[in-house]
């Protein structure tokens, strides 16, 4: 995937922009009981607040330690497919928690209730929405923007 510092700029932002969006459409169809055409509108006000947190964190924190635990239950030599879904599915078992801790402080009555019972319902979607659609759209989007020469 991202070989230089600009690429994985780039995969970061689209994923956390990606990612963000998905998860904030869940949320606000949450507090209103179900999904419309203004659920996808709505979730654009959270989106410029949240996208750039999420990108600060994995880019800089979560995206370096996320490798180093899935390879405690991961060998080098395992299937890059496999590897892949075990980093995507530690970085959710890191972000999950810590956005929902962010949107509770911004968006909701704080509590420390509030916040577990967030995570709570968001960590299904967000490994779901992570492992099988974000996670394989933004590398398909990384790949068309970043063509490699594979011939030799």
């Amino acid at each position: 995937m991202p070989k230089t510092k600009l690429e994985d700029v780039v995969y970061t932002a689209i994923m956390a922009i990606i990612m963000v969006y998905g998860m904030i459409i869940y949320n606000v169809a949450l507090a209103t009981g179900g999904v419309s055409n203004e659920t996808f509108i709505a979730a654009l006000h959270e989106l410029y607040i949240m996208a750039p947190i999420a990108f600060i964190l994995e880019f800089f924190i979560v995206g370096k330690l996320a490798p180093k635990l899935a390879f405690t239950f991961m060998q080098p030599n395992d299937r890059p497919q496999f590897i892949t879904y075990a980093i995507s599915f530690c970085i959710c078992c890191i972000m999950c928690p810590v956005m929902s801790l962010i949107a509770t402080l911004l968006f909701k009555s704080p509590s420390f209730g509030t916040w577990i019972q967030t995570w709570g319902m968001n960590m299904p979607c967000a490994l779901l929405w992570q492992i099988c659609y974000c996670g394989p759209l933004v590398r398909l989007i990384f790949r068309l923007i970043f063509r490699r020469n594979t011939e030799k």
